[in-house]
């Protein structure tokens, strides 16, 4: 439902971890325009990332994409921009120090924008406690509030349109596939695989040669693809496929969001990575295994057993512990080929489960309209 409060607001986006970043901030974007009606500005350092996953975005300094007012983050900001209601400082990117200025002026005649550090999404227990808690800029005395998005109601939760199920419940899968050029195979998982350089795609893809039941592998092109290319000792590139034992492996292109979402639909079990593909995952209501975007010190395996917690805590232990050892060979580079063959005998408790945590996840507020709620009833 639209919110009756129309606002302005400007999302701050630095690309970091290439699509995840970005994959956030636009669908947030896009959210906040179409279904609450809000006039929305993205400033974004890296277009490369948006037009990968929004072609229709061009290498402009400024334009309109979906109904956003698309701009680009350069070095030497505007000094005549004006200033949004709503500022969204999406992970700790640090704005302007022009915007800051212009922010604390409109605070000393009383116009004080609402200013969100919008967090990166974690199961950890710390963040139940940090949520929506307020921090006074040192210099400036202006209010910022931190955001996390997160698993349980103490948090900002998931982002999630409103027609996200019922597109996805009403999915034909198989038409998809035929425009995309994709023929699964017969008695076959089809499996879709998007992460990072990872090692332990080596045994991955023994365990699929070797498996009982056919693979059949769609990979959209990459980073995990020069894992994989390392692995074979082969060059593969979009619409190659390669065999080996019973593993049928095709390279697709690099799809849009949209279309990311429905290649989640029509597969078995993806493999997602970040924290964009990590939500839309959940989303799909399927099997997954996530790979996380590495930290150094390992932090973000700690992460990954929190979000783990969360995950496994209602399925039978068997599958909790074969989840959870799965994903983390998979996150530490080790060789997963055992735990595959563990997993596959679980399926269809993996799928259950799957629709259980997803249905779970749509009890609470979604992280679009919880931001608008809270910009409507906060100030400054």
């Amino acid at each position: 439902m639209p919110s009756p409060h129309i606002k302005t607001w400007d999302i701050f986006c630095r690309v970091i971890d290439n699509f995840g970043d970005i994959g956030v901030c636009w669908r947030l974007a896009r959210q906040l325009a179409e279904e609450h009606q809000q006039a929305v500005r993205l400033w974004v350092d890296d277009l490369d990332s948006l037009i990968r996953i929004w072609p229709e975005t061009l290498q402009l300094e400024q334009q309109q994409v979906a109904g956003i007012e698309v701009c680009r983050w350069n070095t030497e900001f505007d000094a005549d921009v004006q200033i949004a209601d709503v500022v969204i400082e999406a992970f700790a990117c640090d704005i302007p120090t022009l915007y800051l200025d212009k922010m604390a002026q409109l605070k000393r005649i009383g116009q004080t924008p609402v200013w969100i550090n919008l967090d990166y999404l974690s199961a950890e227990s710390w963040v139940e406690e940090f949520h929506g808690m307020p921090s006074a800029h040192p210099t400036t005395g202006l209010r910022k509030t931190f955001f996390f998005p997160g698993f349980t109601a103490r948090t900002g939760g998931l982002l999630r349109e409103g027609s996200l199920i019922s597109a996805r419940d009403s999915f034909d899968a198989a038409h998809w596939l035929i425009n995309m050029g994709i023929e699964p195979q017969p008695e076959a998982l089809l499996v879709s695989l998007f992460a990072y350089e990872n090692p332990a795609v080596a045994s991955l893809l023994a365990a699929w040669a070797n498996s009982n039941k056919p693979v059949h592998c769609l990979v959209p092109s990459g980073k995990i693809l020069t894992s994989i290319n390392e692995t074979i000792k082969q060059e593969l590139v979009v619409d190659d496929i390669y065999l080996q034992g019973n593993l049928r492996l095709q390279v697709i292109p690099f799809v849009t969001q949209t279309d990311y979402d429905k290649l989640l639909w029509a597969c078995d079990i993806n493999f997602v990575r970040g924290e964009d593909s990590f939500v839309r995952g959940q989303w799909a209501a399927k099997p997954m295994l996530w790979h996380i975007y590495p930290q150094d010190e390992e932090v973000h395996i700690t992460k990954l057993n929190a979000f783990l917690d969360h995950y496994t805590a209602h399925c039978s232990r068997p599958l909790a512990n074969t989840i959870r050892a799965t994903w983390l060979a998979w996150n530490q580079g080790e060789n997963i080929e055992s735990y595959w063959h563990q997993l596959i005998p679980q399926l269809i408790e993996w799928r259950g489960h799957s629709q259980n945590w997803c249905d779970s996840l749509r009890n609470q507020p979604d992280l679009a309209t919880q931001l608008v709620t809270f910009s409507t009833n906060r100030q400054g």
